[in-house]
């Protein structure tokens, strides 16, 4: 393991992040910061695009925590509620925290500009789980 005060600090640049992770129909993740990419061991960080006029399929994260911080665009995140959709509408330097387990989709309702945030989740592992409904 070595001196724990001396470990190198890894650089990922822009335009190199990967799509080689967990998908969700409608939208693209790449990957930025994981235990495949620099070797973390408790953080998996990232960003999402979602093109004009699209919604994502629903989905959660399992265990993990994520945190969301709205780079571009106006996405809006739906989720579901005591049996009902609650829709929170976002901004630019907006940040949400999405709970573990929570089934989410993410919709971008601008008919010409691409939505992106950037997303920081509580595990190194990309935990991607697509799912039909919000409500099941």
């Amino acid at each position: 393991m070595g001196d724990p005060w001396h470990h190198a600090l890894r650089h990922v640049r822009a335009g190199t992040l990967t799509a080689e992770t967990r998908q969700t129909p409608g939208m693209q993740r790449l990957e930025a910061i994981s235990g495949t990419t620099v070797g973390s061991e408790k953080l998996w960080m990232g960003e999402t695009h979602v093109a004009a006029s699209t919604a994502s399929g629903n989905h959660h994260h399992g265990e993990a925590e994520t945190a969301i911080y709205v780079v571009s665009g106006r996405p809006r995140f739906v989720f579901a509620h005591d049996g009902e959709e609650v829709v929170i509408d976002a901004a630019p330097g907006d940040y949400l925290f999405v709970p573990p387990y929570a089934r989410h989709r993410e919709e971008n309702p601008s008919p010409d500009e691409e939505a992106v945030v950037v997303i920081a989740r509580s595990t190194q592992e990309a935990i991607v789980v697509n799912v039909p409904s919000l409500m099941d």
